[in-house]
């Protein structure tokens, strides 16, 4: 038996990074294995199902494989910000972040990939998606920050990234603001903070 929970994680990926925005949050303590996609170590791949990051194995050898049951996990032992009372539609914008939104954001970003898709038109989708969120956050997604934000927010970090001058000229000031504070929050200067790959054998990085 493990006596702390692994960390499978890649420290640019959305759904590692809010697999840790929530572990940090939760001050829950995890050994954390930084890995290079392009080369899995076989202790990763025997312990991930899906062979993706992130993956979570807690003490108890149970493996948590999608970064959203991470999340819940990790603030089901402390949430000291409460991020799991949210409205039931926090659920449903987080459903369409991962859905809707994630397929086009994956055929702008990643267009050469996706030879016989129009990118365009994927990122009109994904452009819709941010135009309604706009109308939604005051502030935030809804009166304070919930996992609906912390869920959604690596995500619209990566859009942003595709081309930044093209997103700052959108017509989405709350989303832009929300999106400014926490790309200049200490919550994501935490969790991005560069770490050596994992090697068998070497000591394990405490997270947070």
């Amino acid at each position: 038996m493990r006596m702390t929970p692994v960390l499978w994680s890649f420290r640019r990926c959305p759904y590692a990074m809010r697999a840790r925005l929530a572990i940090a949050a939760s001050g829950v303590s995890v050994a954390l294995r930084e890995i290079a996609l392009r080369d899995k170590p076989a202790a990763f791949l025997a312990d991930s199902p899906s062979s993706t990051v992130p993956c979570l194995v807690t003490s108890a050898g149970e493996v948590i494989d999608e970064s959203l049951d991470i999340m819940r996990w990790a603030l089901a032992q402390h949430d000291p910000e409460h991020w799991l009372d949210m409205p039931a539609e926090g659920d449903d914008w987080i459903a369409r972040c991962d859905g809707p939104f994630k397929h086009a954001l994956d055929r702008v970003k990643y267009a050469s990939r996706y030879p016989d898709t129009d990118p365009a038109l994927h990122l009109g989708t994904a452009s819709a998606f941010c135009a309604e969120l706009d109308g939604q956050i005051e502030g935030w997604v809804f009166a304070r920050p919930t996992l609906a934000d912390m869920a959604m927010l690596p995500f619209l970090r990566q859009f942003a990234m595709v081309h930044k001058p093209w997103f700052d000229a959108q017509p989405w000031p709350h989303l832009q603001d929300w999106l400014g504070r926490f790309l200049a929050s200490p919550e994501l200067a935490s969790i991005m903070q560069k770490y050596p790959l994992w090697r068998h054998g070497q000591p394990e990085i405490s997270f947070p």
